[in-house]
């Protein structure tokens, strides 16, 4: 499993880009989640203009296993959602960190508690 260095990660396993000047940061689960969820068939992400709370549930993500809650990692409003993982949820598990991105949200507070790429690999193998 590699991790890209550049983005922050949640324990609930959601990953977060660095904010660009605008203020927007994009979201997506890890490489360790979407193989933990199997094929990826439905997506449900945020309302585009909602806002949303770092922790709170904001969408579900249902696999051919389970159904697993979306947790957001920052405060802020929704700005973007990915239509193409909408359509095609097999991206999720296909380009976790590329293609399969979920969501974008304009930052308005973020935890402390994020983790770096290193701190999120020893998280995920415990």
């Amino acid at each position: 499993m590699s991790n890209p260095q550049q983005l922050r990660y949640s324990k609930e396993h959601e990953w977060l880009s660095a904010a660009g000047e605008d203020g927007v940061s994009t979201i997506g689960i890890t490489e360790f989640a979407a193989n933990a969820l199997g094929d990826v068939v439905y997506v449900q992400l945020p309302d585009v203009g909602s806002t949303v709370s770092a922790g709170d549930t904001c969408g579900e993500l249902e696999s051919t296993k389970s159904v697993s809650d979306l947790y957001t990692p920052v405060s802020g409003e929704v700005t973007e959602i990915n239509e193409d993982v909408v359509n095609d949820p097999a991206l999720v598990n296909s380009a976790p960190f590329e293609g399969g991105w979920l969501f974008k949200v304009r930052v308005t507070s973020a935890p402390e508690d994020l983790l770096s790429a290193d701190e999120y690999t020893a998280f995920a193998e415990n």
